[in-house]
């Protein structure tokens, strides 16, 4: 079997619409007087009797909690296996609780593996528009071809969100959220990939955020979004975050700016809520006594690919030498400094060893390459590298290169965002390639970027492992059968101007049974 993918029907023509909406006396019986459904649906983690549902009710999204009165509000559900909602196979009513900015979680149970649902919520006379997920096969499950997209990065002043109505139209099975989906940047601070400042596109509408009501407005400005809306509505997602849903480069218990732990925590406490709030996550994510949002998940796509998506932030250790673009110091190589805890290390190399999948995925947020970053531009008497990345981690790191090479089945690779750029790459280990790497460029951080990043060549001949590298924004749609795995880069030469199109820049692929990329 394979999996069923959407067809391109309704995210252009009309899935997402202008609401269904009934007289103003159905609302203010629950004490809102606009339409409540202005973030839309999104659905995700999805497993292969089920998946989560997800909306937020915000008649006025920018106003305190919402524009919602400060009580629970019913709001019922329904999943059904055709888009006319003819045959409806669950429905059920959930609370939404102020607590948690009146969003919902239904974790929806029962389906059938391997096919399409459609799913819509109404509350108070009024209906959300309806969104679509797949059931993954049933485990085992011979399956032929996996699409998915990873996207992220997402500086909602840097650029309109047009690459994600274009991940929408791709019509993957799902989309990998690798983080970034707010940044916390004052309004006005955007900045090229040289650090310089550039022009917003639009503006936040407040500042920095650092309460939980600060965070909820900076999500839901994001959220109203059509095209991102669009991408959340066409395929469940699989969401981790990354560092600037709380601040730039934090780790751990770290704040990049130098705030004791015991304030950031705090500070720290507030946006991962926010984050679980506006996430279409399961009650596993749920913000535990210290504030903290866990999460590691696996998924398996049949007898075809295994998916490890571990956390890379919660866990870390600070950055060594500094933190920044810097040479090798001794920090990096100190007793316990890790980009994972042990716990999920051991759990990274139980799900490779008890596999059976045909391929491996590791889904994570940071660049695992080496890559040394000198350009003529920036000129160094020794390697540079990113302490922020894989990098800085070096002997931890080693050990997951080593879990790859052992891997009885080889067919590893690794997705990853956070670098604003597209790079292609093999992961080595003593003299051998193990994996190979897919980074995902920005949805819109760092604005429109080049086909090639000024100073990028001297980086091509320093690195021979890296093939192939690209400074547009978009994305990484993954397509994978059982002969290889094949990454399409996506990019628009242009996030200013409204409606640019897609392009395919370059496809690298893995074949099954040889490691390495070859151009496809």
């Amino acid at each position: 079997m394979s999996i069923l993918t959407p067809t391109r029907r309704g995210f252009v023509g009309g899935l997402i619409a202008a609401p269904f909406l009934l007289p103003a006396a159905s609302r203010a019986q629950v004490g809102f007087a606009d339409y409540p459904f202005t973030l839309g649906v999104a659905a995700g983690d999805a497993l292969s009797d089920g998946f989560v549902i997800w909306t937020r009710l915000a008649p006025d999204p920018m106003a305190p909690h919402g524009g919602m009165p400060m009580a629970a509000v019913p709001v019922d559900w329904e999943v059904a296996e055709d888009d006319g909602f003819r045959n409806v196979v669950a429905k059920g009513s959930e609370k939404a609780w102020p607590e948690l900015a009146h969003s919902v979680h239904v974790e929806v149970s029962g389906l059938k593996p391997g096919r399409p649902y459609w799913y819509r919520f109404r509350c108070a006379g009024e209906r959300s528009f309806a969104g679509r997920a797949t059931t993954l096969p049933a485990p085992g499950a011979k399956v032929d071809r996996v699409r998915f997209a990873a996207v992220g990065c997402q500086h909602f002043e840097a650029g309109l969100y047009t690459c994600f109505r274009h991940a929408a139209e791709d019509a993957p099975d799902f989309m990998f959220h690798y983080g970034d989906y707010i940044y916390e940047y004052s309004p006005g601070y955007v900045l090229d990939a040289f650090d310089r400042p550039i022009a917003p596109v639009r503006r936040y509408a407040t500042r920095e955020p650092f309460s939980l009501d600060d965070y909820r407005v900076r999500y839901a400005q994001t959220t109203m979004d059509a095209d991102l809306q669009a991408a959340r509505a066409a395929a469940p997602w699989y969401c981790t975050y990354d560092d600037h849903e709380v601040q730039n480069n934090w780790a751990g218990q770290w704040a990049q700016d130098g705030t004791p732990p015991q304030e950031f925590l705090l500070r720290r406490r507030a946006a991962l809520q926010a984050w679980y709030e506006h996430m279409p996550v399961r009650r596993a994510s749920f913000p535990d006594a210290e504030g903290a949002v866990h999460f590691r998940k696996r998924v398996d796509f049949g007898d075809l690919v295994r998916l490890h998506m571990p956390n890379t932030r919660l866990y870390r250790s600070d950055q060594p030498c500094g933190d920044g673009f810097k040479p090798m110091c001794p920090g990096a190589h100190a007793k316990g400094q890790q980009m994972i805890d042990t716990a999920q290390e051991d759990w990274l190399d139980q799900g490779f060893a008890s596999s059976n999948q045909r391929w491996q995925g590791l889904a994570q947020q940071v660049m695992m390459a080496p890559i040394d970053r000198r350009t003529a531009a920036y000129p160094a008497p020794e390697p540079t590298y990113n302490m922020d990345s894989w990098a800085g981690y070096p002997d931890q790191r080693d050990r997951l290169f080593a879990m790859f090479g052992r891997h009885k089945g080889g067919n590893v690779v690794v997705i990853t965002g956070d670098e604003h750029q597209n790079w292609a790459m093999d992961l080595q280990h003593q003299g051998r390639t193990v994996a190979s790497e897919f980074v995902s460029t920005s949805m819109s951080s760092g604005g429109d970027g080049h086909d090639v990043r000024p100073g990028n060549e001297q980086i091509m001949q320093d690195n021979p492992f890296l093939h192939w590298t690209n400074d547009r924004r978009g994305y990484v749609l993954s397509e994978i059968t059982p002969e290889a795995w094949t990454g399409h880069f996506r990019v628009v030469d242009s996030v200013r101007q409204p409606g640019a199109p897609i392009r395919t820049a370059a496809r690298w692929a893995v074949e099954s049974g040889r490691p390495g990329l070859i151009s496809a």
